[in-house]
């Protein structure tokens, strides 16, 4: 897919990951969400787990940042981020059970480990330094 003006355009207005990254509350959501499912590996949870991991994750934000600043309920929070105008999360019935579940959407999920590689140092070596160097000489030899 060419990355010419007006497909990034559509990506940003639809794409899940991007909404994800722009949205108010991203640093809410994204530490919420990677804590409750990429950290300890977990694919699935039932609601009434994730709506007490979201409300002791909102309790503690609202203690530093005050109780103005995430108004809604941990439940309003994980409807809205499982909704089609989000789709951060998957809302479904497991076969038997009577209790939701909720995973990650794979854009979610990539949103997230984009976002984890960003923390992570890089180390370049001698080596493919001088890899690059030779390949820059290569190229201008050749072109001249």
């Amino acid at each position: 897919m060419p990355l010419d003006y007006a497909s990034v355009e559509a990506l940003r207005r639809t794409h899940p990951a991007w909404r994800l990254l722009a949205a108010e509350h991203a640093p809410l959501i994204v530490s919420f969400l990677h804590a409750s499912f990429l950290v300890p590996n977990v694919r699935s949870l039932p609601e009434q787990e994730l709506v007490g991991k979201l409300d002791d994750h909102l309790f503690h934000l609202r203690e530093r940042f005050g109780p103005k600043e995430f108004p809604r309920t941990a439940a309003q929070y994980l409807e809205s981020w499982a909704g089609d105008a989000h789709g951060w999360l998957r809302r479904y019935y497991a076969a038997d059970r009577d209790e939701p579940w909720y995973d990650l959407t794979p854009a979610t999920e990539k949103a997230i480990t984009w976002l984890v590689s960003l923390e992570q140092r890089q180390f370049v070596g001698t080596e493919s330094r001088l890899v690059i160097v030779f390949e820059l000489l290569r190229q201008i030899a050749e072109g001249t």
